[in-house]
């Protein structure tokens, strides 16, 4: 089962991969990349600001900001003790895959599943009742993961796995942030 399950893993990354077309290589290049992204987490923290009293809305910085070295150092931990190589290195496909990106470090899980998908959860459940459209954040995560696919660098269940653990952690952090911070900011400032 489990030989079956990494067989599929690796068919349909090269099958997604295989969909990338060399005018889109640049564009794909930039939405990879964290940078792309930096006014998005700027308008996160406008409505933030916008939507909560001052101190509320920094509270839910700190939590985004303690979620994002959270996510990124059990990420980085799962990478080392899993060590799958990236479909990028591995000799057995890098022969016959678009490869647009090649960086060295392992596979399992993404990191941009996990930290686009643990920020976003966090953000919607923040803004969820006070933006109605807090919903549309998820394109971000989608297109990022997607980004790894066609860039070569990833495989769907790295893709997978790192989107559940983001969601999860993006879910702990909520109950966490409501657990310890709400009473306090409820008793100091009704939002």
């Amino acid at each position: 089962m489990w030989e079956q399950l990494l067989q599929w893993d690796e068919q349909t990354f090269i099958y997604l991969n295989s969909l990338g077309t060399a005018p889109y290589d640049r564009f794909w290049s930039v939405i990879t990349k964290i940078s792309t992204w930096i006014p998005l987490f700027f308008l996160f923290g406008f409505l933030l600001f916008k939507k909560y009293h001052w101190r509320g809305a920094l509270f839910r910085v700190l939590a985004l900001i303690l979620l994002a070295v959270f996510i990124t150092f059990l990420t980085d931990q799962v990478k080392d003790l899993v060590a799958r190589l990236r479909p990028n290195n591995n000799e057995a496909i890098n022969g016959f895959i678009r490869i647009v990106r090649s960086p060295r470090d392992y596979s399992f899980f993404s990191g941009h599943a996990s930290s686009s998908f643990s920020i976003t959860v966090l953000v919607f459940l923040f803004l969820r009742k006070k933006w109605r459209w807090a919903f549309l954040f998820f394109i971000w995560p989608i297109f990022f993961c997607y980004s790894r696919i066609y860039v070569g660098v990833h495989y769907p269940l790295d893709i997978i796995v790192g989107a559940l653990v983001g969601t999860l952690s993006g879910l702990l952090f909520y109950r966490l942030f409501h657990h310890f911070i709400g009473p306090y900011l409820r008793s100091s400032h009704p939002e």
